[in-house]
């Protein structure tokens, strides 16, 4: 599935560049621009960059779920972000209310 439409980037090339960074530093915090960084590309519109968060945390959870590290200390990130979304993603957009508008 075509992910980036700016850079023409696939889902399985967003996952392969995932697992190649984690498979570096399966600890380290992997960000959309990190990502694009190891691929050599770079955010255009940005408007694909909400997918690649999805991508980065459901390839991460999977990654620590097959390593050799125990189950129980994997924390489910991909819960936590949509919480945090629900808890603000309706009331706040970029720390304006609702009700704001743009001129």
């Amino acid at each position: 599935m075509l992910i980036c439409h700016c850079n023409i980037i696939t889902e399985k090339e967003i996952e392969q560049t995932i697992v190649g960074l984690l498979d570096e530093d399966p600890w380290q915090l992997i960000v959309p621009a990190k990502v694009y960084h190891a691929m050599r590309k770079r955010g255009r519109c940005c408007g694909c960059f909400p997918n690649v968060v999805e991508t980065i945390i459901r390839v991460t959870e999977n990654y620590h779920a097959r390593s050799e590290e125990g189950g129980a200390d994997i924390v489910s990130h991909l819960d936590r972000v949509r919480d945090l979304r629900v808890q603000y993603g309706s009331r706040f957009h970029e720390r304006r209310t609702g009700n704001h508008r743009a001129a």
